[in-house]
């Protein structure tokens, strides 16, 4: 297994798609703590990234971070170039981004993250070296069901969202999440693949929008106690952290934060349309809405994860 610390010997760590925001990050803050990493990214407009600043994040690797730093052209929907990227690796963090003729999620995005899905798993399957793999879902993945207004326990990992209901109400993330995490189980558990899931809330970062397919359905989520958020820093750590530890199994609700009030809604919507009207403060709804969500299983992995930010909720 690889290192929990910079200052032992290392093993190499591949991350899937290393151009999007979250995977790109992941490759600094592996760089950072002593691992070599094969950054998987796609090639867009047939262009080739060759070193380490030609990646979109994250910027400034040089010195010995560069030289631990190896990048490959890698498609989900092409074993070769996945099995090339994850040769001679211990690890595979996997992200799901959508292909650029394909950028919105509908109906078909389900399909298409199936294939990705399969595909990188069957070529973990593949490499002997692979010891573990962190695949990455969402909360979406979690939350939609019929009775989730009415259950008496708190949602948590054990909980699936339900896929007639997504397709009923065309929430095509979570029909997405939930289909190619599905996937991702039941071929790891046929191919004997060491799994492991993070089921993230929605991406605070700088580029989101209004336009981020998580929100289908916000209100709702709010009305819920359903509504989480994670800063990438912390999600980045969480992803390590299931990572190193080798007790870690099964699903992982990740957030560090839950939309629980008209101010905390009020400022999202100044991150998500900062051009538009904005809604005012209500003083009639300054009530907090009970959180119906819980991350219980990763606050307690995390409690001792060196760098990780505590948990405000």
């Amino acid at each position: 297994m690889a290192p929990a610390s910079c200052g032992q010997s290392c093993n190499a760590v591949c991350v899937m798609d290393a151009s999007g925001r979250l995977g790109s990050s992941l490759v600094k803050k592996l760089l950072q703590r002593g691992y070599t990493v094969h950054a998987a990214v796609q090639n867009y407009h047939g262009s080739c990234f060759t070193s380490s600043e030609d990646l979109p994040s994250p910027s400034g690797v040089s010195g010995d971070n560069s030289e631990r730093l190896k990048i490959f052209q890698s498609d989900p929907f092409d074993y070769h170039s996945m099995t090339d990227a994850l040769r001679g690796c211990s690890g595979l963090f996997y992200t799901f981004e959508p292909p650029q003729y394909q950028p919105s999620y509908d109906e078909d995005m389900a399909e298409v993250e199936v294939r990705a899905a399969h595909n990188v798993l069957e070529a973990c399957a593949q490499i002997d070296t692979i010891d573990k793999v962190v695949f990455t879902s969402s909360a979406t993945a979690v939350i939609w069901k019929d009775d989730r207004k009415t259950s008496s326990t708190d949602l948590n990992e054990k909980h699936w969202s339900d896929i007639n209901f997504c397709r009923k109400f065309k929430l095509w993330h979570g029909l997405s999440k939930a289909l190619a995490e599905k996937t991702a189980w039941a071929l790891a558990m046929d191919r004997d693949v060491n799994m492991v899931c993070i089921n993230a809330g929605l991406l605070m970062a700088p580029d989101l929008s209004i336009e981020n397919p998580y929100l289908k359905g916000a209100a709702e989520m709010y009305e819920d106690g359903l509504f989480i958020t994670v800063d990438l820093n912390f999600l980045v750590d969480a992803h390590i952290c299931v990572f190193e530890d080798s007790s870690t199994y099964g699903r992982y609700l990740c957030f560090n934060h839950v939309i629980s009030c008209n101010e905390d809604a009020v400022e999202l919507a100044k991150v998500l349309s900062p051009a538009s009207p904005q809604p005012q403060r209500s003083e009639e709804g300054t009530g907090m809405i009970q959180q119906k969500i819980s991350n219980e299983k990763l606050k307690k992995l995390m409690v001792d994860f060196e760098g990780v930010p505590n948990l405000d909720c």
